[in-house]
């Protein structure tokens, strides 16, 4: 049975604020007074005005509580009904045009319950307009229902007085269960999810991040829903404790319910036709478009979501698109690419610059006893086309899967691999650096084009977007470990010394093999089961060159760095190198804390004050971040030249330094020759060429090659790390040649 209670009519518009949840001294108005920053003086209706209104069709439960600027036109007021305290500003005799809608101004056929409204506003057509405060030149037009219930959170997860926890709105990132589940807050950046996340282990850093929130907001009922300055809604049903920034533009949306949407005049938010989104908080800049439907959700800056996109209990970071697909239980960090349909993406922690091909099934927890699976992608994870993973599986930096149905978990702890299915043989074959030894266009193009579409208005947190950097470098040495313990072991083996030699001298066999690229090395299986969960060892291939190329990346990372500090810090002398290098110690670990890479020792630091309650809310923890980036560039050239002495320990002299700006030169020039050969194979494949009558055509399709604007950018910047690297040997006397 409905529960519709009945109450008098005189009584419609009142008591928002329940008399149990009113402050002592305070009326039901004193949150609204202090959320209107108009300025504006109101006054009341004269009785001529009265007049005017009510032969234009206006009724209102009492004309005293209808409030108005000196600038109010009652002839733009017709067909509507006023209850409680409504305060209109000008009305003056305009149209306003937004596209190519083009409304009169003023209150027109609409059903209006203490509201106020900002200079020359449209409503116009709205059936039920409760409990909102709306900035200047707002259009309302055409829309069912847009009301605020007096215990309002618009998207955050918090509590109103007299509320029990059962109603709190938690985000259940990461994994199924709701085990790292968090709180979401109006402002929560990728890091802050991130943070909560983890360490779940850790009862005082999570009740932190809890209080922390909690300080952010009030426990006081009767906050109203805010339009802001310019904000455009039209043609849409249900708008339901909502609020928005400037400029915002809802239409055609089926329900917006329990919502923050960030918007600015930079920086617009739009929302359209057939959505449908609940429970919570837009960024700025964002794109939500036909039919997406959101339940449980934080969308970062300059996000989109399209084309029947379903995001729930999920935070996609900044800089990211999702279409087509269902996304569920999921922490998606910034630059993240999902342009067709997928399975699912589910209990998932994707470290962003990431792209998921149609038709892939990333996470399942149907081989688990529960739904309590998780995968963890590092940055640049690439499954293709229809690639199937199971639950448990991780990756590291730019990992490519291949197309493949892959049956068993995965901890693939090579960065920049290749990993496929050899049916044939039932096995998992990884090939290590493949991104640097076959395919450098679309790594570098990838590394440009997530730098290039960072278009976030608010830069809190310092997004890294370089494949060669501080978790790439230190994962390649790992790799490099790896590899060499593996070939050793499998030199071991074929020479009947299996069991004889510790894991150093096993290395040390395994590096002599590799560098000699003995044939033996050509194919080494994973006996260990270290990178699947199968009893089938999965096999590693190209070895030898990998452990090469990856070497020559860490140099090439290194020498940059230390041109671009050079570059800051011109009186740097080759004397300072070489003291540098020599005091280098161990290389700082890293992690990415929600795109933004930070020593571990920093994190530890910043777990530390935040539970020691040095850090009281995450106004100081972004305060930390800022810290953190500033410091950043001079952390990172300490890496590079620590990481320089564990690839060179010896090389301490000019003599050796001019070696290393050779090898720098030579290669940097190996690997942009190799950014525009990955690519011309798409130009000399007969079966890419086959669709087009000529050559002249297909040039006129996808442009000629010389041309390519990416190709003739790589260039250009070859040209200046080149000269850069000539002007630095030159100042201190080196000879690369």
């Amino acid at each position: 049975m409905s529960q519709i209670v009945k109450h008098p009519i005189q009584t419609l518009g009142y008591q928002f604020i329940p008399e149990e949840f009113l402050p002592v001294g305070k009326d039901e108005y004193y949150l609204r007074n202090k959320q209107n920053t108009s300025n504006t003086k109101y006054r009341q209706l004269t009785a001529h005005e009265i007049e005017i209104l009510v032969r234009n069709h206006n009724t209102s439960g009492d004309w005293n509580k209808l409030l108005v600027s000196d600038a109010f036109n009652p002839e733009l007021v017709k067909d509507c009904k006023f209850f409680g305290l409504v305060r209109i500003g000008k009305l003056e005799p305009y149209f306003l045009e937004f596209h190519d809608l083009k409304v009169p101004v003023g209150l027109y056929s609409s059903t209006i319950i203490n509201c106020d409204f900002g200079d020359n506003v449209v409503v116009d057509n709205v059936n039920y307009f409760a409990n909102y405060i709306t900035g200047d030149e707002v259009i309302i037009v055409n829309v069912n229902e847009i009301a605020t219930s007096n215990h309002a959170k618009f998207g955050n997860g918090i509590l109103k007085e007299g509320e029990s926890e059962e109603i709190r709105i938690w985000l259940e990132i990461c994994n199924e269960n709701g085990g790292r589940s968090v709180m979401p807050f109006e402002g929560m950046l990728p890091g802050d999810a991130w943070l909560w996340s983890r360490s779940r282990h850790d009862q005082d850093l999570q009740r932190r991040f809890r209080e922390m929130t909690e300080k952010k907001f009030d426990n006081f009922r009767g906050y109203y829903g805010t339009l802001g300055h310019r904000t455009v809604i039209k043609n849409c049903s249900i708008v339901k404790d909502v609020k928005t920034g400037t400029d915002a533009y809802l239409k055609g949306a089926n329900k917006l319910k329990n919502l923050t949407i960030n918007s600015s005049e930079d920086a617009p938010t739009q929302i359209g036709e057939g959505c449908e989104l609940v429970n919570g908080v837009i960024g700025l800049g964002c794109r939500i478009f036909y039919g997406v439907k959101a339940v449980r959700f934080i969308l970062g800056a300059n996000s989109q979501l399209k084309y029947g996109a379903r995001l729930i209990n999920s935070y996609l970071g900044d800089n990211a698109t999702i279409s087509c697909c269902e996304v569920l239980n999921s922490l998606i960090f910034p630059a993240h690419e999902q342009h067709h349909n997928n399975s699912f993406l589910i209990a998932a922690t994707i470290e962003g610059q990431s792209n998921i091909a149609a038709g892939a099934t990333i996470g399942s927890n149907h081989n688990s006893r529960g739904a309590d699976g998780e995968l963890v992608a590092a940055r640049g994870f690439w499954p293709a086309l229809c690639s199937s993973i199971k639950h448990n599986s991780s990756f590291a930096p730019f990992t490519l899967l291949a197309k493949a149905d892959y049956p068993a978990e995965l901890n693939i702890t090579l960065p920049f691999s290749l990993v496929s299915r050899d049916e044939a043989n039932n096995h998992l074959t990884i090939m290590p650096a493949y991104w640097f030894m076959y395919n450098m266009y679309a790594l570098a193009r990838n590394a440009w084009k997530m730098g290039d579409r960072d278009k976030r208005p608010e830069k809190i947190q310092f997004l890294e977007t370089a494949y060669l950097a501080p978790d790439t470098v230190n994962s390649m040495f790992e790799a490099i470990r790896t590899l060499e313990l593996m070939a050793g072991k499998h030199l071991a083996e074929l020479q009947g010394q299996s069991g004889q030699l510790n894991d150093a001298e096993l290395r040390a066999k395994g590096k002599q093999g590799l560098d000699a690229k003995l044939p033996e090395l050509a194919s080494i299986p994973d006996k260990s089961h270290m990178f699947e969960h199968s009893s089938s060892p999965a096999v590693i291939v190209k070895a030898s060159e990998a452990c090469a190329t990856y070497r020559e990346m860490i140099m090439i990372y290194a020498v940059e760095a230390l041109l671009n500090h050079k570059k800051y810090h011109p009186d740097y002398s080759f004397k300072q190198l070489a003291d540098d290098f020599k005091t280098a110690e161990k290389r700082e670990e890293y992690v990415n804390v929600g795109g933004q890479l930070m020593k571990i020792s920093s994190l530890q630091l910043l777990r530390s004050r935040i539970s020691s309650y040095e850090i009281i809310d995450w106004e100081a923890v972004y305060q930390f971040y800022h810290t953190e980036a500033d410091q950043y560039t001079a952390d990172k050239f300490k890496h590079a030249i620590t990481s320089l002495k564990e690839v060179l320990p010896d090389a301490s002299d000019k003599a050796s330094f001019s070696k290393i700006i050779g090898n720098y030169l030579i290669v940097k020039q190996k690997y942009a020759k190799s950014i525009e050969d990955s690519r011309k194979k798409d130009y000399s494949n007969p079966f890419r060429k086959m669709v087009y009558e000529n050559a002249e055509e297909m040039d006129a399709v996808i442009g000629k090659l010389g041309k390519n604007s990416f190709i003739r950018l790589q260039k250009q910047e070859l040209e200046k790390f080149s000269e850069e690297a000539k002007a630095l040997a030159s100042s201190w006397s080196l000879d690369p040649s």
